[in-house]
């Protein structure tokens, strides 16, 4: 006789792109039909389960360059972090080539109008942060919901609030990852150009005729295309460790150069004209760059209560990041003056083997930190274009597709861009200044107009103001870069600046590029 249990057919695997469909057989006389409806429904589950774990990574389950989802289920406590951890994680996410360009974002506004203006951005950025997390935190409460990163932070934060704009929740989304997307990948075209400025360094102090600078970016490109096919995190994680030891010891020996034969702060001037606040105002952003990280962090803490407060961690971590931005632009800035150029390791002497060392250090440390940083856009591409593909090989093979296409963009940029301080710039002001001041004040404002909330007028007025400041410093900081970078190319090209009191006056905009 046929055996009358159920059976289960699954989909050829022929057909990837449709879900796997289940089909219970119940005899009328073993079973009622509500029990093979729920038979199918908890099959359907544990299918769908098992897609979610073989399929990690769907566009939703993004997170910021943290490397390490946020979003789903919690996390057990022997993979959470302590602290201390915590703290690390926070540091080594800030602190990044942003700080070599604190003395000439400092030269583009003055000794002490520079100095004192990167606490203030900085400041603003750790109350954005705040912002960000209790936003967050609240809206996780509100909605049941579990862990949010950045994207889906702001995604909830519409779907959920004034009715009228709830339709936009996807497109917040969207923008978030964009952003964070056009962040990473300039920092990829900035350690690209500063791996081959610095490399160009150390081989003109000793064969002055080497080729041009775009010759060393396209055969460090070529070097960085196998190292950048590694797709598993995990695989680089060593290397990453490496290149945090470069970076302290590199900081270590900078701060020993610059504390030496210091000139008076006399001789330097402690203000400058408004015309270089843009660029100093992207530059200073540019460092700025862990907003992204603090969700992650602190879904993973074993005690996320002590990451936020006066004296949590995020205090803690921002405080000794501004000092030693603040350090660094006060005191290069004090011992180069004007001559202070895209990153302090060209100011260092390249007639001694310890500075050129230095060199070598960071170019190391920022080849190896290129491939982690190409993970987020790829993370974020790579998904669109992955269900196109059906078989596996043309999924791998397509994947290592688009990681050569981005380093040979980033090439391309950079060749392009050479001038590094004008390109840290750009990033900062255009893509830097929207996820730090923009979109923060934006998601607590959504998030206490929704349905029975309220928010207090100050702290609408305060948010407005800092969004504003963001919007703004955007726009101009990415117009007056984006015109020096024109007219480094070409010294003749008219300011694209309506107002800039260089336009009104031909004999003020030569001395102005004579002295440069």
């Amino acid at each position: 006789m046929e055996d009358t249990s159920e059976k289960t057919c699954l989909l050829s695997e022929y057909e990837p792109n449709h879900n796997p469909q289940i089909t219970v057989e119940v005899p009328q006389r073993d079973a009622t039909r509500e029990m093979a409806r729920n038979k199918r429904r908890n099959l359907q589950r544990s299918v769908t389960a098992l897609e979610s774990v073989e399929v990690p990574n769907n566009s939703q389950d993004y997170v910021s360059h943290s490397y390490s989802s946020s979003q789903g289920e919690e996390l057990p406590d022997r993979l959470k972090i302590s602290n201390l951890q915590s703290l690390m994680h926070l540091l080594k996410g800030n602190i990044g080539t942003g700080i070599l360009a604190m003395p000439i974002a400092v030269s583009y506004a003055g000794l002490w109008v520079g100095s004192t203006g990167i606490l203030l951005l900085g400041f603003l950025a750790t109350h954005c942060m705040h912002t960000l997390l209790n936003s967050s935190t609240h809206l996780r409460r509100r909605e049941k919901t579990s862990a949010l990163d950045y994207a889906a932070t702001l995604r909830l934060s519409l779907s959920s609030g004034p009715l009228f704009l709830r339709r936009y929740a996807g497109l917040g989304s969207f923008l978030i990852n964009m952003f964070l997307m056009m962040t990473q990948f300039g920092f990829c075209c900035v350690y690209l150009l500063f791996v081959a400025t610095n490399v160009k360094q150390v081989f003109h102090s000793f064969w002055s005729g080497d080729p041009s600078l775009s010759v060393y970016i396209i055969v460090i490109a070529a070097l960085l295309i196998p190292y950048s096919l590694i797709r598993n995190l995990v695989h680089l994680a060593p290397f990453a460790m490496f290149a945090n030891v470069l970076n302290t010891v590199g900081l270590v020996i900078i701060f020993e150069y610059l504390f030496r034969n210091l000139p008076d702060q006399s001789t330097r001037p402690a203000d400058k004209s408004y015309e270089k606040l843009p660029l100093y105002f992207g530059t200073a952003l540019f460092t700025y760059e862990g907003i992204g990280l603090v969700l992650p962090i602190e879904n993973k803490m074993r005690t996320p209560e002590n990451f936020l407060g006066w004296n949590g961690i995020l205090n803690l971590g921002m405080i000794t990041i501004c000092s030693l931005y603040t350090a660094m632009g006060w005191y290069g800035y004090l011992k180069f003056g004007d001559d202070a150029k895209g990153s302090v390791t060209l100011n260092l002497p390249t007639d001694e083997f310890l500075y050129q060392a230095v060199l070598l250090m960071f170019s190391a440390s920022l080849f190896i930190s290129f491939a982690l940083q190409l993970y987020v856009p790829i993370r974020i591409i790579w998904p669109k274009i992955e269900h196109y593909l059906v078989s596996k090989k043309k999924k791998h093979l397509g994947e290592y597709i688009l990681r050569i296409f981005l380093v040979v963009l980033t090439a391309i940029v950079a060749i392009v861009v050479p001038e590094l301080d004008l390109l840290i710039s750009l990033v900062g002001a255009l893509a830097s200044s929207s996820l730090a001041l923009v979109f923060p004040p934006l998601i607590e404002i959504l998030t206490y107009k929704a349905p029975n909330e309220k928010i207090s007028p100050i702290i609408l007025v305060k948010n407005i103001v800092i969004m504003s400041f963001g919007i703004f410093g955007c726009v101009v900081g990415t117009w007056i870069s984006i015109d020096e970078i024109i007219k480094k190319r070409n010294p003749q090209t008219t300011t694209l600046m309506p107002f800039s009191s260089t336009t009104a006056n031909p004999r003020h905009n030569l001395t102005l590029f004579n002295s440069s």
